[in-house]
């Protein structure tokens, strides 16, 4: 059963606001065989806080990981793309800088299915994967990726370090959040890093969060969301150093941290901490108009679909990704609405769209059904799908975007 948190996720303070509240929702990678669609479906609330204390933003349900990344977790990193270029770029950029080689050791935390560490392994570099989900690991066993099935935590690490694991550099990506245990997770990294280790870990950033309105992104597997404020708070706290941070694009708006033993934060960790309490982002009142602009994308959303099934329109889901499974149920967007979703992933396929019960077909049938528009369900995504649906737009197929404001393209 889920439990509901009082106590921040990081500085343990009684301190929490919930400033926006989704309802009780399905589980968005909670994906439903045909069989189950006779079955009722778990539904957990989804409240969102900020902690006064430590400014961290965080869900107050936790759902046990077990049902989470079980055996039917669908999420393969190398279906899409733009995720995989990001990986092969991040390890080339790290091979150069921190001169790693065949007597170095990669680790990623969260290795999906090896669509990072297989950049490492192709240049010779020793890698070990650690990941609680079985498809996904066997996935990259097939690649020649070491992998074992675990979820990292502090015991986890004294189990490696045990067995003389060290490594040279940890990779945690979009994981940080997902994990019930912040802490643990945070004090196995400083124990399973070298002395002269640095830590690359990816983020969703919640300025961009807030800012956008990406409402979509909360969900059950996301109980953090971080600032450069909340993230050097969390590590200090077990001794480890926050020393510089990147901008990314990819999921939204996203932050690559690095973190070391030892090291002064550079002026990219000094800056952001400055624009940060510049926007007030260390106040509660900062996140308190988010529920406002939420509702606003919501209506919108639900207007221009209605208009458009009005006029005569069909239209279909693209991308049956788990913001996807928020943005439908939160907006009310069914059968009614959308003819089906389709996806790549071979795993989702021939399955149900949790809570909305839409069906989850592949991309080929769009070429045989025609829609007159697509619903970009992971928007973060949106030039690689529409370039993959490139023949959808050359018959006068029209795409739409739900983030940060829908728009018709």
């Amino acid at each position: 059963m889920s439990r509901t948190e009082t106590l921040c996720r990081s500085c343990g303070a009684d301190t929490l606001d919930v400033f926006l509240s989704l309802g009780d929702l399905p589980l968005s990678d909670g994906f439903l065989t045909t069989e189950q669609l006779g079955e009722p479906e778990r539904r957990y609330p989804l409240d969102v806080a900020f902690c006064n204390r430590c400014t961290l933003v965080q869900i107050l349900e936790t759902v046990p990981p077990e049902e989470l990344f079980g055996a039917d977790y669908p999420y393969f990193s190398s279906v899409s793309d733009t995720v995989v270029r990001n990986a092969e770029e991040n390890v080339a950029a790290r091979i150069e800088e921190l001169g790693l080689g065949p007597g170095s050791l990669a680790v990623e935390l969260a290795s999906n299915d090896g669509y990072l560490l297989q950049f490492y392994a192709r240049r010779g570099i020793p890698v070990l994967g650690i990941d609680p989900a079985p498809a996904p690991v066997a996935a990259a066993r097939e690649k020649g990726i070491d992998t074992r099935c675990a979820f990292f935590g502090l015991e986890y690490a004294r189990l490696l370090v045990a067995e003389g694991v060290r490594a040279d550099v940890i990779h945690a990506n979009n994981v940080l959040a997902h994990v019930a245990d912040t802490n643990g997770f945070v004090a196995g990294i400083a124990l399973l890093l070298k002395p002269e280790g640095t830590a690359v870990i990816e983020v969703p950033y919640v300025r961009e969060l807030i800012e956008h309105g990406e409402f979509d992104t909360i969900y059950h597997e996301h109980l953090c969301y971080f600032s450069v404020t909340a993230l050097q708070a969390l590590f200090r706290r077990h001794g480890l150093e926050l020393v510089r941070v990147e901008p990314l694009p990819i999921h939204g708006g996203s932050l690559r941290i690095f973190v070391r033993h030892r090291g002064e934060p550079d002026d990219s960790v000094t800056r952001h901490l400055a624009e940060e309490r510049a926007r007030g982002m260390h106040e509660l009142a900062y996140y308190r108009q988010f529920a406002r602009k939420v509702q606003d994308i919501r209506d919108s959303l639900a207007r221009l679909l209605a208009d458009l099934k009005a006029s005569g329109a069909r239209i279909a889901g693209y991308g049956a990704a788990a913001k996807g499974t928020i943005l439908l149920n939160c907006v009310g967007i069914g059968p009614e609405t959308l003819d089906f979703v389709a996806d790549r992933n071979p795993f989702k396929q021939g399955r149900w769209i949790p809570g909305v019960r839409l069906p989850i077909v592949p991309p080929e049938r769009i070429r045989e059904s025609k829609p007159d528009y697509l619903l970009i369900l992971p928007w973060n995504f949106r030039d690689e799908i529409m370039a993959q649906q490139s023949e959808h737009a050359r018959r006068g197929g029209r795409f739409i975007v739900p983030i940060p404001t829908p728009t018709v393209i």
